[in-house]
């Protein structure tokens, strides 16, 4: 082989090695530090806290403006870093170097005698202009007529979009599956990673319903409020 075909062999070869060590400096999933670095960055907090912010608009907005009254609420904040090039099947994990979720469930107390103005509420509160809550006669009205004694259809406790849910206890169906459950108990805080709130800290569902007759329960979500590709 001349020294030409060398230096052009040496060259095509160095090319490639460094092409390779930047796909797979790319494709590696970030370290921890890394991750918790990225969690508690300036961009990550202030999302955090516009996320937080308003969902809690939305929970007020249901003891404000319907006949729910608000007993508990629950935060959970995960951030989870991205995971290395997956060749196969990549579900898109690899995608990111982190990723940042925020779950919100508000729990509220009603009487059951009252099922029918209670949801009727709920809906008017949505039918209103510039509502935050999204649940209206239009779309959900068979819910109360379901409930006068309208609906022969078994009992269905949910209004449901995607990230926003709102469920009751059973009032015809009183099966033992069908009722509001208590939360899981927070985890330990490891912040900026995960952060778990519950307000206030002593108080349950079985508390709630004993009080007030049954339970409501509102879960909102915020898949990715917070997230930073590779």
């Amino acid at each position: 082989m001349t020294r030409a075909h060398k230096t052009v062999w040496g060259a095509v070869a160095t090319v490639v090695v460094l092409a390779l060590s930047a796909c797979s400096s790319q494709g590696r999933a970030a370290s921890p530090k890394e991750v918790r670095k990225l969690a508690g960055s300036t961009e990550a907090v202030r999302a955090r806290q516009k996320t937080e912010s308003r969902l809690r608009d939305v929970v007020r907005a249901y003891d404000d403006h319907t006949p729910l009254t608000l007993a508990m609420v629950v935060v959970r904040d995960t951030c989870l870093g991205g995971k290395g090039k997956q060749w196969f099947d990549s579900n898109g994990d690899d995608q990111y170097k982190i990723r940042c979720s925020m779950w919100v469930t508000a729990y509220y107390g009603a009487d059951q005698k009252r099922i029918v103005p209670v949801l009727d509420g709920v809906l008017t509160a949505g039918d209103r202009t510039g509502s935050i809550i999204p649940f209206t006669h239009d779309t959900y009205g068979q819910f109360v007529e379901y409930y006068r004694g309208h609906g022969g259809h078994g009992e269905v406790p949910e209004l449901s979009l995607p990230d926003h849910t709102l469920s009751w206890d059973p009032v015809r169906d009183r099966r033992p599956d069908l009722m509001v459950k208590e939360p899981d108990k927070c985890p330990t805080d490891d912040p900026p990673l995960t952060r778990c709130v519950r307000e206030p800290d002593a108080e349950t569902v079985a508390a709630i319903r004993k009080q007030y007759g049954m339970v409501f329960k509102l879960d909102l979500a915020s898949p990715e409020y917070y997230k930073v590709p590779k």
